[in-house]
């Protein structure tokens, strides 16, 4: 089987995960940064992956399902989304994430699995306006606001155990 795996990401990590998933897969796997024009017709697998940023998926993401909506269907296509709110207990699933839930209500896509992962935060790679932004919204979330730090919060052992799911 010919898998792609597509991913939008702002730091890093989203590319990491999706990286991490392909060495686990084992079918011939192409990963590319989703591009609204990327042809998925010739694979008979679609992971896609994407990350939030200050409350949202990137509009691509949403343009891209739509334009590919009924091949993605015929695919039984996967996604999984990358954000800091699942480091929190609880909001680490698709029936707990909200914006996993509001991507699945605005979406005529019904990915065939669908998984969350915690992001990392990158604060002393981050420019003046991000970091201050990404600091109020932690302070507001009770997560870590110490600009010198970076702290990984994705749980490989989930992603390992999603990626190995993937397998027949």
């Amino acid at each position: 089987m010919k898998t792609l795996i597509l991913y939008l990401s702002h730091d890093g990590q989203t590319k990491k995960i999706a990286e991490f998933i392909q060495s686990f897969i084992d079918d011939e796997v192409v990963i590319e940064p989703l591009r609204e024009d990327f042809d998925i017709r010739p694979f008979e697998r679609v992971i896609i992956g994407a990350a939030i940023r200050y409350g949202h998926f990137n509009r691509l993401l949403y343009r891209f399902v739509e334009k590919n909506s009924s091949l993605l269907n015929d695919r039984k296509a996967i996604f999984f989304g990358v954000n800091l709110t699942a480091r929190k207990p609880g909001k680490d699933n698709p029936e707990t994430n909200p914006y996993i839930r509001k991507f699945l209500q605005r979406i005529s896509w019904q990915p065939s699995k669908i998984a969350i992962f915690a992001g990392a935060l990158c604060y002393p790679r981050y420019k003046w306006f991000d970091r201050v932004m990404i600091q109020l919204i932690m302070k507001i979330t009770g997560g870590e606001t110490d600009a010198t730090k970076e702290i990984e919060y994705t749980n490989w052992e989930k992603v390992k155990a999603f990626a190995e799911s993937l397998n027949p």
